[in-house]
């Protein structure tokens, strides 16, 4: 009789049909989402619940931001199943970037009221009369469709006085923020998995993200209504610019970040050991896996629960041995035409994060030209260290330098990494100095591995052939009167980052040009043309004058260079000449600097 009622109602019935069911927590399309084991993510999943249980709480809006793989939709599932069970939960909704009814802001607003609608007679059919009145009320802004479908409506049940606002279930929970991309509500189009993400597509999801923080603030927060709202998210653009000084968010959120205060490695123990305590059950032999085993995966997860989570799903393959898949795990070393890829859903993950960041990077008029995966890549040597075996580089340089180094202009490292946020991160050293941070070993791995990266690979020769270029180029274009320089480096007329870069330059040109293959003959021409040489010799003493590397490793400076000129010879002969003719003049002047300081 109920359902008949409520079916009834004048509006309900085209409510009903702008929902997305798969988007409930208990939905049938999320049959076994992840969620947290009993006795795991203890400490987070207590904070979570004790800010969203006190009614005293200052913030009513709860932010949780975490990397990929962190484990956040297993919190929020696990955080809807406990609100369930306490009568408190009022809604939830669960974006999928994959599901054409999850993926954009279409269905938000009218599921949660759904939702809603079924815990209390009067705001379901307050609901109901609304949209009857206004059918077009789902095309209208997010603002309007909460004012119409949740604000009056619950002003509506607190009138009425039949229900108090403290018995009211009160959690609304919002997970996969940055799932919202902006996709048209119809599957056509939607390849699961590896789709390049539109840059207009991009943008406008970014819009709908906005859009609908906007709206929670304004209708749910500012109205004083008693719901606790619950967002998770990758800390995308978004979300971050909305909780960082002056956002949007700032003041009204209490934010939750899965970092280092979460240590989820016990968590992972736990994970492991009690399924594959269970594979032992099932194969009759509890001996199959070892405590080392644990540590080493739970040691190459880097605190990411979806590495953990991929392994044992490959582990526990039913038709295949699992003593052989985890040994396959442990030493798997991927390469080109190999059958079985363990962390294939983990791979298809950082794809698709990359491919985004690269897209709405580039479209940038002022990055026209610019290769986003190889600055990407060069930040990423800087942050893991480079191969000093035939290189030699400024060690793990902060990040603020490396862009001066790749001649990028000013905080460029802050925007190439902006949509990459829930991969890496920007922090400050104990000097002051900003360095990359990659959250997890499992995405280094990826970028070192051809057969995982595939088209997003870059070698690192290609980083250290960029660079040897924009050594020349800085070199070149310095704004330095070189027929006046002062007496010390440190009274260079220039900005202090870009007279270290250009120190930089000088001391790794040689090295670099003797290592990088794929450098231009052209370009090496062009710098000598441009008096390039000549530049570095009136450098040269005022960096001697320094001291430090240069002066101790002149010998190792000037061969580097000698043993680049030498098969130049043969293809730039002009250009060597010249060359050469430095060669000698500085190991000559050197070798007098060292016997005179004798």
């Amino acid at each position: 009789m109920l359902r008949s009622h409520v079916v009834d109602l004048p509006g309900w019935a085209l409510l009903s049909k702008n929902i997305a069911p798969n988007a409930l927590h208990n939905s049938r399309a999320r049959y076994d989402a992840p969620k947290c084991d009993e006795d795991t993510r203890v400490e987070v999943i207590d904070e979570i619940m004790e800010r969203i249980q006190d009614p005293d709480a200052p913030q009513r809006l709860l932010c949780m931001t975490g990397a990929a793989g962190s484990g956040k939709s297993a919190l929020q599932q696990t955080i809807a199943t406990r609100c369930a069970k306490s009568n408190i939960l009022s809604a939830a909704f669960f974006l999928s970037s994959t599901d054409p009814t999850r993926n954009n802001i279409s269905f938000i607003v009218p599921t949660i009221a759904y939702q809603m609608g079924l815990k209390h007679h009067l705001f379901r059919s307050s609901v109901a009369a609304a949209v009857a009145h206004d059918p077009h009320i789902f095309s209208q802004s997010l603002k309007s469709q909460m004012d119409v479908l949740i604000v009056r409506p619950f002003k509506s049940v607190r009138r009425s006085q039949q229900i108090g606002s403290k018995t009211f279930p009160y959690a609304i929970l919002i997970d996969g923020l940055d799932e919202c991309n902006g996709a048209p509500n119809t599957a056509s189009g939607i390849i699961p998995g590896i789709t390049p993400v539109n840059v207009d597509d991009r943008r406008r999801a970014e819009d709908q993200q906005e859009e609908l923080l906007a709206a929670i603030k304004h209708c749910i927060l500012v109205n004083g209504l008693p719901f606790r709202v619950f967002i998770a998210s990758r800390p995308e653009i978004a979300i971050h610019t909305a909780l960082e000084p002056g956002g949007l968010l700032r003041k009204v959120a209490y934010h939750i970040q899965l970092s280092d205060k979460y240590d989820a490695s016990e968590d992972m123990r736990r994970y492991l050991r009690r399924r594959f305590e269970d594979i032992g059950l099932r194969i009759r032999n509890p001996q199959w896996f070892s405590e080392g085993d644990i540590e080493t995966l739970v040691g190459a997860a880097s605190g990411q629960f979806i590495y953990v989570a991929t392994a044992y799903k490959y582990i526990s393959e039913r038709r295949a041995s699992p003593e052989k898949m985890l040994k396959i795990v442990l030493t798997w070393t991927p390469h080109e035409g190999q059958a079985t890829r363990p962390f294939e859903a983990l791979d298809r993950l950082y794809t698709n994060i990359l491919l985004a960041a690269k897209n709405a990077y580039e479209a940038v008029e002022s990055h026209h030209g610019r290769d986003f995966l190889l600055l990407f890549k060069a930040h990423h040597m800087g942050a893991t260290g480079a191969d000093g075996s035939r290189f030699l580089i400024v060690e793990r340089p902060a990040a603020d330098l490396l862009s001066a180094m790749l001649c990028l202009e000013a905080r460029a490292e802050e925007t190439l990494i902006s949509d990459l946020r829930s991969l890496v991160a920007l922090e400050t050293d104990v000097y002051g100095d900003f360095r990359l941070r990659l959250y997890h070993k499992s995405f280094s791995d990826f970028l070192q591995e051809p057969s995982r990266a595939k088209d997003l690979f870059v070698p690192q020769d290609r980083v250290y052939t960029h660079l040897t270029s924009c050594f020349m180029q800085q070199i070149i274009e310095c704004l330095l009167d070189f027929d006046s320089l002062p007496a010390k480096w440190e009274d260079l007329p220039l900005p202090k980052l870009y007279r270290r870069s250009l120190k930089e330059a000088v001391e790794c040109l040689p090295n670099f040009l003797k290592g990088a293959l794929a450098i231009d003959d052209e370009e090496v021409v062009s710098f000598t043309q441009n008096g390039g040489w000549q530049k570095i010799n009136n450098l040269l003493p005022l960096l001697h004058r320094l001291g430090g590397w240069l002066c101790d490793y002149f010998d190792e400076w000037i061969g580097s260079l000698q043993r680049f000129t030498d098969p130049l010879k043969a293809r730039k002969p002009e250009a060597a000449a010249v060359i050469s003719v430095f060669v000698k003049q500085w190991r000559n002047d050197y070798s007098q600097d060292s016997d005179s300081s004798e």
